[in-house]
């Protein structure tokens, strides 16, 4: 039976996450142990893991999708959530971000900062998220805790990281620890090493832990004017001073609190989740109680609502997962007021009523019915039929909405299609449940091929993708080779492009005139950006006796229409802006019609001139190879249109940075693994687009023209 749910200060909404093999699974699996949340320690290596429940995660051992679950300890509840931080599966991780309160980083001391968990930083750094470091695997050979701290220091976040944790190490054990808050040490004992006990402090490390509780009290107090008075007057501050303050600049992502451990030997586990506790904030530390809701009709009118369990509501549906017994699950998070089942809510980005049938709380993929989630909890509702991920969920006489969430535009495609007339209308179904759990997952038909296209952000996503289809849905089917999602733009612009279309149609005259500026055009972007936007911009500028403003609308339509069909290689346009400057009609013959193919003539007189070229996604990439192999590795990368940024060193490994097109990466990870003996690995995440090489462009063409004509005979 689910145990009732804590007052919102003693509950904690935390996701665990880490860069991959760093054991963030593995620590989640020791957190639900020692909570009571499980019986038994389940392992990833022995495909037993319990938040990773899919096969496909097991088989891997990696983490593909979020899982949640809800623990108790001492007199607190922890909402968990277990995320993937591989790069391939970014979109778990930002919408994580906006939902949960705090963050436990894990990291694998002998690679100190990796690539990935510097992305993940820099995003939770975007959502202001409150978060301690815990530093992994310390029972490794010729560990040393002070460089990986010294990492983060550098990489992350340089006069805000502060140890709170001094490990032991003697004679090959490492199961002490001196506690800095305390300046206590403990061991730890019996099986699973879940008690814990005092000691003394050994001799050789009094000293150091006393520097480094020094240097602790020090950096808390430098945060506040009256408590470095305070401590500068009196040369101390208790252990409750210290815990207070701390977790408020915790809170405040001021300080970054770094533990240590062992996930997998069950070393400190339990302190992990103390630290958790102290200092990762309460739903009610969080934005100062209040949230900022939006006019469905007018998105500039805005109100802040104190949350609370009396207040109108308002929940955000962040995650949609499919499930073969209750068809679909739809995670929430209850912001304000109380959920209950059996009620009606409405959703403002649908505009339509719902029906809360039941209510969920999740372990993984287990589930236990309750009757009401109250505010700031996050658990799960079945049978929402027109909600989809991140739309708001309010009161009937109260509809405001949450802001949205942007979701990056994918940028490897391939097309499949079904082996069997039967196969035909399962994966039709098979594909809209899975483009409803991923919105950067995205489904569309090729008109000119009458193919069925699959996009999405990494080939690993594409592959669990169709594997998931064979699986869980009973889908056999084709596919194809992966493809990229190149697009085209302009690099000229052209000055009052016109086209005057007076013809005959369907028995009536038809008159349009048009007159617009095409232009190359970039959004302005934020400096922490995720992925480039490309978009395209229309600006009327017309006088309004010239053409009357019911047609305006019909040119800019088709102008749009016109951006996705042709210029190079059949691939959309981007980044163009169009402004329509003169024009003119007849009282009688001009229509709508006559206005969509003059625009689209104009558009395509504009081309010719506008010098439009291709445009490709480039990957950053971060090598880690050993040294030994380091030149074997870049005679690779010089094959491949790299250009290198930077070579460095971490530890023993050498780290190339790198920017790569996207088409030269297929492939790539059986190359560098033949190359180094399986010892070299990489990561990447998509940076830019930039132009395709001119003869490259030619040939690009060539073959999309003749596969477009092979489709059509």
């Amino acid at each position: 039976m689910a145990q009732a749910p804590k007052p919102l200060d003693k509950v904690r909404n935390i996701w665990i996450i880490a860069h991959i093999d760093a054991w963030k699974t593995t620590t989640t699996e020791r957190i639900l142990f020692y909570t009571w949340k499980t019986h038994k320690i389940w392992e990833v290596h022995e495909w037993a893991a319990t938040m990773d429940w899919m096969e496909q995660e097991r088989e891997r051992g990696i983490t593909i999708t979020s899982a949640a679950t809800t623990a108790f300890w001492k007199d607190l509840q922890i909402n968990i959530i277990d995320t993937p931080w591989h790069v391939d599966f970014t979109i778990e991780v930002e919408r994580s971000l906006r939902v949960l309160d705090g963050w436990v980083a894990v990291f694998d001391w002998s690679q100190w900062v990796e690539p990935q968990s510097e992305t993940v930083w820099k995003q939770a750094d975007k959502y202001w998220v409150p978060r301690i470091a815990f530093v992994n695997k310390m029972d490794k050979t010729g560990w040393d805790f002070f460089m990986t701290v010294e990492s983060i220091k550098k990489k992350l976040a340089w006069n805000k990281v502060i140890p709170i944790q001094l490990p032991i190490w003697a004679e090959s054990e490492f199961k002490w620890i001196i506690d800095l808050v305390q300046l206590k040490a403990f061991r730890f004992e019996w099986t699973a090493w879940e008690k814990i006990i005092e000691i003394d402090i050994p001799a050789d490390l009094k000293d150091k832990a006393e520097a480094m509780r020094l240097e602790l009290m020090e950096k808390v107090a430098e945060q506040d004017d009256v408590l470095m008075e305070k401590y500068f007057a009196e040369g101390e501050l208790s252990v409750e001073e210290i815990k207070s303050w701390m977790r408020k600049w915790v809170i405040s992502n001021s300080l970054y609190p770094v533990v240590c451990g062992s996930a997998l030997q069950n070393i400190w586990v339990q302190l992990v989740i103390d630290a958790a506790c102290d200092y990762l904030p309460s739903p009610l530390d969080v934005n100062g109680w209040v949230l900022t809701v939006m006019d469905p009709d007018d998105r500039e009118k805005t109100k802040d609502i104190k949350v609370s369990d009396d207040s109108s509501l308002w929940a955000i549906a962040f995650k949609i997962a499919t499930d073969p017994f209750v068809w679909r699950i739809t995670f929430v998070r209850v912001y304000t007021w109380i959920l209950k089942s059996w009620s009606y809510v409405y959703n403002p980005v649908s505009w339509e009523k719902e029906r809360i049938w039941r209510l969920l709380q999740m372990h993984a993929n287990e589930r236990q019915e309750i009757e009401e989630i109250r505010a700031w909890h996050i658990w799960a509702v079945i049978w929402l039929k027109d909600t989809r991920t991140w739309d708001t969920l309010c009161d009937l006489n109260d509809k405001f909405l949450v802001e949205a969430m942007d979701f990056p535009e994918p940028v490897i495609s391939i097309s499949v299609e079904p082996k069997t007339k039967a196969d035909q209308e399962k994966m039709g179904m098979a594909l809209n449940k899975l483009a409803e759990e991923d919105p950067s997952f995205r489904v569309s038909s090729n008109p000119e091929t009458n193919q069925t296209i699959i996009a999405w952000m990494w080939e690993l996503h594409l592959d669990i993708i169709v594997d998931r289809m064979k699986r869980e849905f009973k889908v056999e089917c084709n596919v194809w080779a992966p493809q990229v999602a190149y697009r085209e733009t302009i690099r000229n612009t052209v000055v009052d492009a016109e086209c005057k279309y007076s013809k005959q149609s369907w028995g009536r005259w038809q008159y349009g005139h048009v007159v617009i500026t095409f232009e190359p055009y970039k959004e302005a972007e934020a400096d922490d950006k995720e992925w480039i936007k490309l978009t395209n911009k229309f600006v009327n500028k017309i006088v309004w006796w010239t053409v009357p403003k019911e047609y305006v609308p019909w040119v800019e339509k088709w102008l749009n229409e016109a951006y996705g069909r042709w210029i190079l290689a059949w691939y959309p346009l981007v980044d163009i802006k169009a402004t329509l400057t003169f024009g003119s009609y007849h009282d009688v013959d001009s229509s709508e019609l006559a206005f969509k193919i003059a625009a689209s003539k104009c558009f395509r007189i504009a081309c010719k001139k506008a010098s439009p070229v291709l445009l490709e996604p480039i990957m950053k990439v971060e090598l880690n190879t050993p040294e030994e192999y380091m030149w074997d590795v870049l005679g690779q990368v010089n094959s491949k249109r790299w250009r290198i940024e930077e070579m460095g060193q971490r530890g023993q490994a050498k780290i190339i940075t790198a920017y790569i097109p996207l088409s030269e990466m297929f492939g790539y990870a059986t190359e560098l693994r033949s190359a180094s003996q399986w010892r070299a690995t990489y990561a990447m995440e998509f940076h830019h687009y930039d132009e395709v090489p001119a003869n490259l462009a030619m040939k690009i063409r060539e073959e999309r023209w003749f596969k477009l004509e092979e489709d059509e005979d």
